[in-house]
């Protein structure tokens, strides 16, 4: 059988842009990843490093200075940088999202304005819906954007779990807004807030207050972004038209779950890389612990997970890019994917023995980065909630 994680139908550029990927990955990011996690430091280097391969601009098209490339090539990026540091495919997530947010849903001044240097990493996305007390419930936003006499708004409220929230200068940011439709969800806006880099107020009326220590998802920051009376002109609405920010986010979420899954994905395939290696290197009553059963099963277990998470996680980015609806398949990807990196991580952890409770080995690093994939871009139980209500559309009787 052919190695783990392989894709069928790739085309040639796009097992081109992977191969050098995973060179980058292999060379730039593993042997540096524990030092950088266990102090917190942001990875310069390999931000800039990616920047160089035009990763920043993976799925911009090229009349915009981008590669132009597919939600697969993209998921399986991640998949990629995800194997060797799980933080830094975190860095180009939101930036991917707004990007995609900007290129389906924005204005054609919007597109012109941020794409050709977001496509350069020379401006960071952000993406930024949760708050304090939201959980996944979307329609309890609070933050509230109130339209001026002059036609612009004023934006006031906490947001929170904003990853790249300080190295970030775009931030897509959805609130309330007063349309006057009977529904909550068509009475949100997704604003393009501009901002500086850096802790402190980043722009008028924008606070980052600083870093939110993590047990894991180390280097990258994730931040809260406080917003006291913010003025924002009206043609910084996304798409230029009020009322359409819940549906727009949604779609940035599909994207994220399939991002999720992905990165699931890359941290199941690292742990099985970890656990099949030192299983063989491990000698008990005179033979590598690989020889016995219990561990080979555990390893053919392992395997087969990744496989599946890897498989779901493929169809669910390539109906994406289909352009069809498909919050079930997401979610189905990135619960699978997570609940899977989760068992798989745990599962190599154990075939580590004392060994893997040691910061010394990468196994440790694993175990903290895995679990924040069973909560972001929506829990197992969200996205059970999602797939079931829709079953029951389809099997209605």
């Amino acid at each position: 059988m052919a190695k783990l994680c392989q894709t069928e139908d790739l085309t040639d550029i796009q097992q081109e842009i992977l191969s050098t990927v995973r060179q980058f990955v292999n060379s730039k990011i593993i042997p540096v990843a524990q030092e950088l996690e266990h102090s917190d430091t942001y990875p310069q280097e390999i931000i800039d490093g990616l920047k160089e391969l035009g990763v920043f601009g993976l799925t911009i098209p090229e009349e915009f200075g981008g590669l132009g490339e597919s939600i697969l090539t993209y998921a399986l990026v991640v998949e990629e940088i995800a194997r060797g540091w799980m933080s830094v495919s975190g860095v180009i997530n939101t930036h991917f999202i707004v990007a995609y947010l900007l290129m389906q849903h924005g204005t054609e001044e919007q597109k012109a304005k941020y794409l050709p240097r977001m496509a350069t990493g020379e401006v960071r996305g952000a993406f930024s819906m949760s708050e304090p007390g939201l959980g996944s419930d979307v329609s309890a936003i609070a933050t509230k954007g109130t339209k001026l006499d002059d036609g612009s708004y004023s934006i006031t409220g906490q947001k929170m779990w904003l990853t790249n929230g300080a190295s970030s200068t775009l931030v897509a940011l959805l609130t309330k807004t007063d349309e006057g439709a009977d529904s909550v969800y068509k009475n949100m806006t997704t604003f393009l807030v501009e901002k500086e880099a850096g802790f402190g107020e980043t722009a008028q009326g924008v606070t980052v207050p600083g870093k939110i220590d993590k047990m894991g998802y180390k280097g990258v920051e994730t931040t809260e972004l406080i917003l006291e009376d913010h003025k924002i002109a009206a043609d910084q609405i996304l798409g230029g038209t009020p009322g359409k920010g819940f549906f727009q986010m949604m779609d940035g979420v599909e994207v994220g779950r399939v991002n999720v899954a992905a990165r699931a994905c890359g941290l199941a395939w690292r742990g099985f890389e970890l656990g099949v290696a030192y299983a063989q290197q491990r000698k008990t009553f005179g033979k590598a612990i690989a020889e016995h059963q219990a561990i080979l099963f555990r390893l053919a277990e392992m395997a087969t997970k990744v496989e599946v998470s890897h498989s779901m996680m493929v169809r669910a980015a390539r109906l994406k890019d289909t352009g069809k609806r498909m919050d079930v398949e997401a979610g189905m990807a990135k619960m699978v994917a997570a609940e899977y990196a989760n068992e798989v991580v745990e599962d190599s952890f154990r075939i580590h023995g004392g060994y893997g409770y040691s910061k010394e080995y990468e196994i440790e690093r694993l175990m903290r980065e895995v679990k924040f994939m069973l909560i972001g871009e929506g829990t197992s139980d969200i996205q059970k909630m999602i797939i079931g209500r829709q079953l029951l559309k389809e099997y209605a009787l």
